[in-house]
């Protein structure tokens, strides 16, 4: 699987988010060539701000490894992950992180660019205008 074939899975993860009204971000861990978690946002069903797509992909990642460490994944997350969720894939020790969409106003990059593990390996830009036109979609639909 490529990580374009990767990324529509956790697209689609985006749009089971947005049709549950939670902020259309999806994600799905790879490991050994195998999907072993796919989730979506579930901050507002929750009513939890931590629920973001990465916090519980990597909490069922590690669950399916029976490990705190996914140094043998890649996650797929649509756009790219906020500061926290970086934080936490730093400590993850996550061999690859691909996303779709940049974030400009909250994304790691600007906040904390050298939060993650020296070893991680991380792609941007992977189905970027699919991965933009579901979250500028959605927010057009709150206003």
């Amino acid at each position: 699987m490529t990580d374009e074939d990767n990324m529509r899975k956790a697209l689609a993860e985006a749009e089971r988010a947005a049709i549950e009204d939670e902020v259309p971000i999806g994600a799905v861990v790879v490991c050994r060539g195998r999907i072993i978690a796919r989730t979506h946002n579930l901050t507002e069903t929750l009513h939890d701000v931590t629920a973001h797509a990465e916090m519980q992909a990597i909490t069922a990642a590690a669950n399916a490894l029976g490990g705190k460490y996914l140094q043998d994944c890649t996650m797929y997350v649509t756009v790219e992950p906020c500061p926290m969720c970086a934080g936490a894939l730093g400590w993850s020790q996550i061999a690859r992180i691909v996303y779709g969409a940049p974030d400009d106003k909250r994304g790691f990059r600007q906040y904390s660019p050298k939060v993650l593990h020296p070893k991680t390996e991380i792609v941007g830009g992977i189905l970027e205008r699919e991965c933009q036109e579901i979250m500028k979609d959605f927010f057009k639909r709150k206003r």
